[in-house]
Formats: C-alpha cells, structure tokens, sequence
C-alpha cells in the first residue's frame, strides 16, 4: 500500500520558509526590545500549587493587586512553606473577604476552595502537584484547563512560570493584541490561537522554556507601556518594533500624508 504524502514538496518548502521567516521577525523583536527595555525582571519561579493559585485569582486584576492578595492569604493561612489546607478548609466567606480587592472576587473564591478541594481527592489526600513531574506538557495543561477559572494562558503561566520550567507561551491581552498588529495572527484568532502559531514558529532547540518566559516578560511590558490597548498610535513613530508591523506603518504614514 502506498502512503501518499499529506502536502507536496512545494508546499513543504513553502511552509518551512514561512517558519524560518517567523522565526527571525521574532527574534528580531526580543532583540529590539530588550535593547530598548533591558532584559526583564528575574522571576521567582513558585512551585505549580502556587502558580495555579495565582492564575486562579488574578485574572482581569492588576498584577501587583493580585500579588499582595497572594501574599496575604499566605501570611492568613501560613502557606509559605506551601501547605495550602488551611486556605482549602477555611469558611467561604473569610476567603471571599480577602480577595475583595481582586476582580470576580464572589467567583473566585468558591471556585479557588473547590480546586484545592478536588486536587486533595485526586491526589488520594495530598494537596500537592508534584504528580506533574515526568508528565507530558500537554497532558498536564488539559487537566489544568478542566479547572474553573484556567484557560489557555493560565495553564500555559503553571507549566512555563512555575518550578516546571515547561515549554509554554502564556498569552493574555497584551501577547494577544501585539501578536495581531505585527501580522503574526488574524483578527478573529483566539488567544490560544495565537499561541499555538507563535510556538510553531519557535523551535525548541532554539527557543527553551526560560526564554519563551523572558519573551512573554518583554512583550507583556511593550503592551503595558507602548502597544497599548487605547490611544496606542501615539507612540507608533518612536516604537522599536515599526520597522517588523504593518499596523504601525500603516498608522505612521497615514499621519505623515496630508490629507
């Protein structure tokens, strides 16, 4: 029986040229920013139980909110040594109180109890996940992604920002958005999505886990303070990136040309 191949030589070829190009706009973009921003803040790279706690309170809230409600419920439930049962037992509502400041907080609580909840049931009693160990990327991530509240970019932040040091690209708005301006993905791409095309353009020889973590920082950093989500055209003339976006090229010269 003959096995006919999936996609012609010319369609090979042409895909491997569209990889190669992607790959090399990419790193001409770490190499920009970082020589416009410096190289991002060292990490502390928390165990996966912690990052996942993290995830599970933080989304739509500002880093450093989520950060200090983090810092608190370990400080309330003694966890820094990582025994998070006391936050796992604690009444609901002394739970919904500390993460008041954090947006969805009424959501987030009972949701965070109950995760921790069904981790210890799993675990046959341990409220730990260091079963990860030695499991592959993406089985870990689709049980990660069963939880309520951990999409795609959360269950990329436990496998690449956390002790596991796993290949994964964690995209949020930021990633997101910028992925969309610099044409790597389309406007109707999800997040996901645009994950999944920015690492097939990344090799992992190339590109291992601690440098996708300090490319999602550099990114994250260029939407924070440039490729913001309002009023980003100002600052498109004097972005180190012009020359690698169209959408900011286009945004330029039509400011340049007179009506």
């Amino acid at each position: 029986m003959v096995t006919l191949p999936l996609f012609s030589q010319e369609e090979e070829a042409a895909a491997a040229e569209e990889r190669d190009a992607g790959e090399e706009k990419l790193a001409s973009i770490e190499e920009r920013l970082l020589a416009r921003d410096g190289p991002p803040r060292p990490r502390n790279f928390w165990d996966p139980l912690k990052e996942l706690i993290f995830v599970l309170i933080s989304a739509r809230t500002r880093t450093e909110v989520s950060l200090a409600v983090l810092a608190e419920l370990e400080l309330r439930y003694a966890a820094a040594l990582g025994n998070w049962t006391r936050l796992r037992d604690a009444p609901e509502q002394a739970v919904l109180t500390l993460l008041a400041p954090v947006t969805f907080s009424e959501k987030k609580a009972p949701a965070l109890q109950a995760a921790l909840r069904r981790i210890t049931r799993q675990t046959g009693g341990a409220l730990s996940l260091d079963f990860f160990a030695g499991q592959p990327v993406e089985r870990i991530r689709r049980w990660l992604e069963s939880f309520e509240g951990v999409g795609a970019r959360g269950s990329a932040a436990v496998v690449n920002h956390s002790a596991l040091r796993l290949r994964a690209l964690a995209v949020d708005g930021h990633h997101h958005r910028i992925a969309q301006r610099l044409g790597f993905v389309g406007r109707s791409a999800t997040a996901a999505e645009t994950e999944q095309k920015l690492l097939s353009l990344l090799p992992e020889a190339r590109w291992p886990p601690a440098r996708l973590t300090a490319m999602h920082d550099l990114l994250k950093l260029h939407g924070q303070i440039r490729c913001t989500s309002n009023d980003w055209q100002r600052h498109c003339a004097a972005c180190p990136l012009l020359p690698l976006c169209p959408t900011g090229t286009a945004t330029v010269d039509n400011v340049e040309t007179p009506e």
